[in-house]
């Protein structure tokens, strides 16, 4: 996996590459001479600090899914507080969409901010034992739009990482982006010292989310990382009123189930679509009657 620094140009080969500081991407940029010498091809010293940082971390936790709105930021909500509402377990979700923040949507907190201590960034806590940490924190607008290309991403998900005043945890949560990319890339390799227990995979039942799901599997072989289990979510929709199901995406190709019995992995539940879990019930308390927890 090619290391890229923050201040590389757009199509920066990786500092580990054979043209690193030689290819026609390289002209101009202040890091071509250090390249171009191996001196780069050292391995970050981030990933060192970082592994330190987060020895005080039990188990770390990545939650994925090739395809967007399946409902991967209110699983990673709705685990942490799981978790969490163990009080004596330490939780902490940190959200690495760097351009779709919605965790601090999920969880509530719009408008909460990170404050700068002595041992580093403070998380925000829902709870006395569940913190959270996103880029949400750092906009001054939940509408503020994040233009960044993948170095700059790498570096803010380096400094949530070591930066961060995380504590000791029970739990550390990573809610990602779809997809296999930059975020993907950069948390992998950030962690690959530290360790990173497992990744639970989220789908929904139909085929078109199933086919970038897959794609995430084979990521997570490739990668090394231990595939936990796959939830499938949105799996039907039970009417409040007459109880009958309805299958708002039909499984056309046997759905997670088969997906799952195809590639050997755990199907760890189905979560059906719930009108009770709505975004608003975070906002308004973490206490309400229609909370899960």
């Amino acid at each position: 996996m090619a290391d890229v620094p923050i201040d590389a140009p757009e199509h920066c080969p990786g500092t580990s590459s054979d043209q690193a500081g030689k290819s026609s991407a390289c002209q101009g940029c202040p890091n071509q001479n250090i390249c171009a010498s191996g001196a780069a091809k050292a391995p970050d010293p981030a990933i060192e600090e970082i592994r330190q940082k987060l020895t005080s971390v039990n188990h770390k936790i990545l939650v994925l899914s090739g395809k967007g709105g399946v409902g991967k930021s209110t699983f990673s909500a709705h685990l942490s507080h799981a978790l969490a509402s163990d009080d004596s377990k330490e939780v902490a979700l940190l959200d690495v969409d760097i351009c779709g923040p919605s965790i601090p949507k999920i969880m509530g907190l719009e408008g909460e901010q990170v404050h700068q201590s002595g041992s580093g960034w403070s998380p925000v806590y829902v709870e006395d034992n569940l913190a959270v940490m996103s880029i949400g924190f750092l906009l001054s607008s939940p509408d503020d739009a994040v233009i960044w290309r993948g170095p700059k991403k790498n570096g803010m998900i380096k400094q949530f990482l070591r930066d961060v005043d995380w504590g000791e945890l029970d739990y550390l949560i990573v809610d990602t982006p779809p997809g296999t990319s930059d975020e993907h890339l950069s948390i992998v390799q950030y962690l690959s010292s530290a360790g990173i227990d497992g990744a639970v995979i989220i789908t929904t039942p139909q085929e078109v989310s199933l086919q970038d799901v897959r794609k995430e599997i084979r990521f997570c072989i490739k990668v090394k990382i231990p595939i936990i289990g796959v939830i499938e979510n949105m799996s039907g929709f039970v009417c409040p009123k007459c109880k009958n199901t309805s299958q708002i995406f039909p499984p056309t190709t046997g759905g997670a189930q088969r997906m799952c019995e195809e590639l050997n992995l755990p199907l760890l539940g189905s979560v059906p679509l719930d009108p009770r879990i709505e975004i608003r019930d975070y906002c308004s308390s973490h206490t309400t009657s229609n909370n899960p927890f």
